[in-house]
């Protein structure tokens, strides 16, 4: 296999190195070995909020045929009681629709992908992005093509490098990382729990039903569409059941049942690895947790929520912000050499209120159910 093969030259993976040398392979935004623009990632340039401008694209949706219809009715019929909305459907189901969807988003969303892709938005489901990877991986549509056509974008002067760029690593970079990933780990990699993490899931991730308005509003999108980009699963969902100690396999579950793309083979890695770091950080090199600041400063699901994003341990704080610094202290032995993560530990270390904050959260996750 590829990535074992490349694997065999480094002594700690990371996805950054892979992806550079796919794309010094297959060539996509290179000039020779260097690529276009003179870096490889413009990550750093796609964390902007959205405010309503520029305008969104209009959704595409597509009409139901007699296939469809007679499923729909079967899946009524056989799991009448399972998580979900079957009224809002719309995904294609045909090799046809589904290169409609490509073209769509190529010319709609893509200009605009790279600013916006980690931005998060009270009551909009796509934003710029594409929804194309239920297509890729039920193999209605091809990763090369995918990214002939994002690259093409960019050499006609579509779109902006820092969104081609970030759409292809999407693709080329993370699913065929991980892809690699399961593969070369299995199965021993379905069982791994580093941080020995054994908090059961939270039942509003089956019913939708907390006060925290980030997460409602996450479960409501992925309840309707069966959809919600990287930022939402990472740093929303994914993230609280981190700072939540939730067991790694019964999240990873749960977003195996939830998502129209979802298959063992790219949800397990990046469930285990990059949600709930429990592979010895084998797929990161830190924890991919924040607090509700994070959270604030991408979206504006703070500002429909009950809890107060800017406190820590009054009965009305963000959970989030308690249960992060909670995690940061529990697992410090796991994080404090970590050189990514130095100036996490040098603010905890100046804060003069630790011992409330862990009751805080310790009585948050004695109720977590209740939140």
């Amino acid at each position: 296999m590829q990535l074992r093969q490349w694997a065999g030259k480094y002594k700690t993976l990371r996805m950054e190195y892979f992806y550079r040398e796919m794309r010094k392979q297959i060539q996509y935004l290179m000039q020779g070995q260097q690529p276009i623009g003179g870096q490889w990632n413009y990550d750093s340039a796609n964390r902007k909020r959205w405010s309503g401008n520029p305008p969104l694209p209009a959704l595409l949706k597509f009409e139901k045929d007699q296939i469809d219809a007679d499923v729909i009715e079967l899946v009524k019929r056989e799991f009448p009681q399972h998580t979900g909305h079957l009224k809002h459907f719309h995904w294609a189901t045909t090799r046809s629709n589904a290169l409609l969807a490509l073209n769509h988003f190529i010319k709609n969303s893509l200009p605009n992908f790279g600013d916006y892709q980690d931005a998060m938005i009270y009551g909009v489901d796509y934003l710029f992005h594409s929804a194309l990877s239920p297509y890729l991986n039920c193999g209605l549509l091809m990763a090369k093509e995918v990214c002939d056509a994002a690259e093409a974008a960019y050499y006609t002067g579509h779109a902006p490098l820092n969104s081609v760029e970030g759409f292809i690593r999407q693709i080329l970079g993370w699913r065929e990382y991980v892809r690699g990933i399961y593969w070369v780990n299995m199965p021993e990699y379905a069982n791994r729990n580093t941080l020995q993490h054994v908090t059961p899931l939270p039942q509003y991730y089956w019913t939708g039903r907390t006060q925290m308005a980030c997460m409602t509003e996450c479960f409501r999108n992925t309840f309707e569409h069966a959809y919600a980009h990287h930022i939402q699963r990472l740093m929303v969902t994914g993230n609280f059941a981190l700072l939540s100690g939730v067991e790694p396999q019964q999240i990873s579950e749960w977003y195996l049942a939830m998502y129209a793309d979802a298959y063992e083979w790219v949800e397990l890695p990046n469930t285990l690895g990059m949600v709930m770091h429990a592979d010895e950080g084998l797929l990161a090199s830190k924890p991919y947790a924040a607090s509700g600041n994070y959270i604030n400063k991408m979206s504006d699901y703070c500002k429909y929520c009950y809890y107060n994003v800017k406190t820590k341990i009054e009965p009305d704080s963000c959970p989030f912000n308690s249960l992060y610094w909670y995690f940061m202290i529990k697992n410090e032995k796991f994080f404090r050499s970590n050189t990514r993560m130095r100036m996490t530990y040098q603010s905890l270390d100046k804060m003069q209120n630790k011992e409330q904050i862990v009751a805080h959260a310790e009585d948050l996750l004695s109720r977590l159910d209740e939140l």
